[in-house]
């Protein structure tokens, strides 16, 4: 990233919002980076146009709309605007980093009324088109703009909404519980790039299991991660599902028996894995969706999955871009609104304890009201 900003106190120290959820699908797409022919001119940031005529359009990071992650779950949120609000849902999907310019100029061209941008690695991009386009909202999944290092705003126009999430706090649920479940005493993470919003979840999953052993006098070992250091395994992409069967494989090797991937598609590969595997030598704990039923076809292997809830904020957006009352700034998810959480156990429900699932229901209630800190 080019941008010289002040990013950490932006995304993960400002105060949370509120958010509603909502459900469904209707589409229409577009391949990645084909410039569109120019259509009527969009509509100004804080008027609501006619629900009917107004397009909501999807710029996808690496790894597709049907990534079964975090570009399919904020896509969600634009159909479900199609289904309930009436707007055209339309997406274009970034085969690599320099097609996120071009695909958002082609959804301006367009005259698309909200452009919704998907990922930290856009963040530039979405920027300079933002201040370009002043009469255009954005809304961007996992970014928050501050300011330039002269104290400027990076966003002159206030036509962005940043949408970001307090993950760790879901993640440190998943640790305790894979804390309180593995059998060889040994858990571990990788992420798919050393980026917040992937390292989040790796911290939060780290300072559960420290957390587990705090209260039960165990010594159970995370492997993959060190949060002090912020150094670990990285796949370096998100797309590559043979990285995914190789990193859980290695940390297999090292003696973990829980594995939570945090590399979008990446991490179907660890998942085929356990499959073969079987479930007492590998489990895996998916990131951003229920991952239990997303990838059917390793339905049985997941321990439970971090949610990332940015079907509801982008669903948000769009609907205050219809009423007319949309507005830049962030908004954040959190345990409290429901904008993270932990997904059911499912067919590993008979696994975790009767002990533990108290422990697992006291500890939320401890992050929501303060008195529990994820941080270490």
């Amino acid at each position: 990233m080019k941008t010289n900003v002040k990013i950490a106190a932006a995304v993960f120290a400002v105060a949370a919002l509120g958010l509603a959820g909502c459900g469904g699908s209707s589409t229409s797409t577009e391949s990645s980076a084909a410039p569109a022919a120019s259509e009527a001119a969009s509509a100004p940031a804080a008027s609501a146009p006619a629900a009917a005529a107004l397009k909501a359009c999807e710029v996808t990071d690496v790894g597709g709309v049907d990534d079964k992650g975090f570009n399919q779950k904020a896509y969600k949120g634009v159909t479900d605007a199609a289904d309930q609000l009436g707007v055209e849902a339309i997406v274009l999907e970034s085969q690599a980093e320099t097609d996120y310019a071009p695909n958002i100029q082609a959804f301006v061209d367009q005259g698309c009324n909200v452009v919704v941008t998907v990922g930290f690695l856009l963040g530039d991009a979405t920027m300079t088109a933002a201040n370009a386009n002043p009469d255009i909202p954005f809304t961007i999944v996992d970014y928050a703009y501050g300011e330039n290092e002269d104290g400027t705003p990076m966003i002159t126009n206030n036509n962005v909404l940043g949408q970001v999430f307090n993950t760790d706090e879901a993640a440190f649920l998943a640790g305790y519980l894979a804390a309180g479940t593995t059998k060889s005493g040994k858990v571990g993470t990788f992420g798919g790039i050393n980026i917040p919003p992937v390292t989040i979840f790796m911290d939060g999953f780290y300072y559960g299991v420290q957390k587990y052993n705090a209260d039960n006098g165990t010594n159970v070992e995370v492997l993959g991660w060190d949060p002090k250091t912020q150094k670990g395994l990285f796949t370096e992409n998100f797309e590559k599902l043979d990285d995914g069967r190789t990193f859980a494989q290695n940390l297999v090797d090292e003696g973990a028996d829980i594995v939570m991937p945090v590399a979008g598609p990446v991490g179907l590969g660890s998942a085929a894995l356990a499959t073969e595997l079987g479930t007492d030598k590998l489990m895996i704990i998916g990131v951003d969706s229920d991952q239990y039923e997303s990838d059917t076809a390793n339905q049985g292997v997941y321990l439970t999955s971090v949610l990332k809830n940015m079907d509801v904020t982008t669903f948000n957006a769009i609907k205050s871009v219809v009423d007319g009352t949309f507005a830049g700034g962030v908004t954040v998810g959190t345990l409290a609104n429901g904008g993270v959480g932990l997904a059911p156990y499912h067919d590993m429900d008979s696994m975790v304890s009767p002990e533990l699932k108290e422990q697992m229901t006291a500890l939320q209630v401890g992050i929501i009201d303060g008195s529990v800190s994820v941080k270490g």
